[in-house]
């Protein structure tokens, strides 16, 4: 099975924290990992797997992307923005499969959905719900929502509406950070923090928590301890969820994170992780339905027979109405998962995951036949 990765990187500012430096490998060692999975279970099988990476800055998406499809590949796992990833999946065509692990715009999985995509990231929807389930379960349900001003930052400050609707949760007050460019990372930042975020957030109706909606990674690391009225903080700063993090040990994923540590020699990430699902969906299929043909393969992904183990005490499946893969979402402090959700005691008739996100009858998508 010759698969491939192809990731877009886009120009960026230097991370707010040296931790945070991207690594030249970010989703590539999480698909050698996947590989080597996939071949200890292959070997017994005869079936062989093959992954060509690819990066490539947004200019030359296009063109690179185009030579992988005329090379041959059909199942593309891709980390790339929403509007790119619309528009690479529609250049493949329903021949190929490809494996979103990056991409978390709700319209993906809703009117903006694509038959050939499969969506291993989850999106801001079950992101943002996954945060508001454990903030009702604390009962903390009156939220101070600060946004930032980019078009990422709006989308996921929605998603936090949605959630807060759904869940019965009240935002209080929003409040927006202007992004005003420049670096963020400076020997007198922390001064200037100290002295500028409690200011911005003075005066601010009472609330249980705030809640970040920073897709940019612009302001909201340094809401924590820096609040006027101190509150704990939830979503992209504080008590962050995420699909998969460094010190996740438990479901077995000890295992896991040593066989990464010593691939990679770091920890791993979100790409890194989503990437070695993606690929392990592919040779969990092709095993249990014994074929490589790309149309019976998303049949079966897309069936109620499929299932895989991810590391998250369920076995992960996909949604059969919009392609995207239901699965726990852990809630990471930094250094340990505090939480994950769905949180006990919020019940659906399916399962419990999907309250996470868009349910069947939210989703517009009609791609998938729903």
């Amino acid at each position: 099975m010759r698969s491939a990765v192809f990731r877009i990187d886009y120009p960026r500012l230097a991370p707010i924290s040296r931790f945070d430096e991207v690594p030249e490998d970010l989703g590539f060692a999480g698909a050698v990992l996947a590989t080597e999975d996939n071949m200890t279970t292959g070997a017994f099988l005869g079936h062989s797997y093959e992954v060509e990476t690819v990066s490539v800055p947004p200019e030359g998406a296009d063109v690179a992307f185009k030579a992988l499809l005329e090379a041959g590949h059909e199942t593309i796992v891709v980390l790339a923005e929403n509007e790119d990833l619309m528009r690479l999946a529609d250049m493949a065509g329903p021949e190929v499969l490809i494996l979103n692990a990056a991409a978390e715009g709700i319209a993906l999985r809703d009117a903006d959905c694509r038959a050939n995509t499969l969506h291993i990231a989850p999106s801001d929807a079950m992101k943002a719900d996954a945060v508001a389930q454990f903030a009702v379960w604390k009962k903390w349900p009156e939220w101070l929502l600060i946004h930032g001003s980019n078009p990422a930052d709006l989308a996921l400050a929605e998603a936090y509406r949605r959630s807060a609707a759904k869940f019965g949760a009240k935002i209080v007050e929003e409040r927006v950070f202007e992004d005003t460019g420049g670096a963020r990372r400076t020997d007198s930042g922390h001064v200037l923090v100290q002295r500028q975020v409690p200011i911005a957030t003075q005066g601010a109706e009472d609330h249980d928590i705030v809640i970040a909606a920073d897709a940019s990674d612009y302001f909201a690391p340094y809401l924590p301890f820096h609040l006027w009225t101190p509150a704990p903080v939830m979503g992209s700063g504080g008590l962050r969820p995420v699909t998969f993090h460094g010190g996740q040990e438990a479901w077995g994923a000890t295992q896991f994170q040593t066989r990464f540590d010593e691939l990679a020699g770091r920890y791993v990430r979100e790409e890194d992780y989503n990437t070695w699902l993606a690929l392990r969906i592919i040779g969990e299929a092709v095993t249990r339905a014994n074929t490589g043909e790309v149309a019976a393969l998303r049949d079966y992904l897309l069936s109620e027979e499929f299932e895989v183990a991810a590391f998250k005490g369920v076995p992960v499946t996909f949604r059969s109405w919009n392609g995207q893969l239901r699965q726990p979402i852990l809630l990471f402090d930094g250094r340990i998962t505090a939480s994950a959700s769905p949180q006990e005691g919020f019940l659906h008739q399916v399962s419990p995951l999907d309250t996470l996100g868009l349910d069947q009858p939210e989703s517009a998508c009609t791609a998938f036949g729903g």
